[in-house]
């Protein structure tokens, strides 16, 4: 298994941001994880927002389960493929 992508969906920036700087020492990600913003669905509030931790996974090393149960200790949770 090669080029996977794992997007972690969080509930705001200060999670997202704070995921990202964690998936290194956690995990071992090597490759800057790519934070977007993602507004829902007919909001315009700037509030009303999830933010995505995009995380590049070439050699396919990291564990679903493990990301997901990461992601939901910050109100999180890893999108399906």
């Amino acid at each position: 298994m090669s080029d996977v992508r794992h997007v972690l969906v969080l509930p705001d920036r200060d999670a997202a941001e704070e995921v990202a700087e964690e998936l290194a020492d956690r995990f071992g990600v090597a490759e800057e994880p790519q934070l977007v913003r993602d507004a829902l669905a007919g909001e315009d509030d700037a509030e009303d927002a999830q933010w995505l931790v995009v995380v590049e996974d070439a050699a396919g090393q990291l564990d679903p389960a493990a990301l997901d149960e990461f992601a939901a200790g910050y109100d999180g949770w890893l999108e399906k493929p």
